[in-house]
């Protein structure tokens, strides 16, 4: 049997919090397949996964508890280095938020929240902005039982003072 069972939730990168709804085995072309039947929790959109692609996807377990506290560490410290080059720039943030990892999303939402504060954001990039933040505080609000506006709040709290620097200098 594979990673997941019937109920489990897990990620499904770029969609965010599902479901495993059924898992049955299905013959295409004369082969077997087990095929994950997994419900996306945010659009309520059922998709077929094959168990052989889950792990190529990127679907995985939702964070832990623990690895909360480090994903707002990691918001609230430290640089952002961010290429100026905006085709590069969208195509790494591209890539990372297809990793399906809390990281990788965390990076996008922090470099695009700092080149936020410096320069208006193209209308793609403030949709991935908009969408990282979603999938995280999403993801982090079912692992914490805590509702979605207070983690958005302090994921924007955290973000806020990181660059607080950056922000003073705006306002001067």
């Amino acid at each position: 049997m594979g990673l997941f069972k019937i109920g489990d939730k897990i990620f499904y990168p770029n969609q965010g919090l599902s479901v495993i709804e059924d898992i049955q085995e299905e013959n295409y072309y004369g082969e077997n397949f087990e095929i994950y039947h997994v419900r996306i929790l945010y659009n309520n959109t059922l998709v077929l996964v094959p168990f052989s692609y889950a792990m190529e996807i990127g679907i995985r377990k939702p964070v832990s508890e623990d690895a909360i506290d480090k994903i707002f560490e990691f918001m609230r410290n430290g640089e952002v280095d961010v290429t100026m080059n905006w085709k590069g720039r969208y195509k790494e943030h591209l890539n990372l938020m297809k990793s399906g990892l809390i990281l990788d999303m965390a990076f996008v939402l922090k470099s695009l929240f700092y080149l936020n504060l410096i320069k208006p954001l193209s209308f793609r990039e403030k949709k991935m902005m908009e969408k990282a933040k979603n999938l995280i505080v999403s993801e982090i609000s079912e692992v914490s039982s805590i509702s979605t506006s207070e983690i958005e709040k302090k994921v924007l709290q955290n973000l806020s003072l990181c660059f607080k620097d950056v922000q003073s200098q705006i306002d001067s």
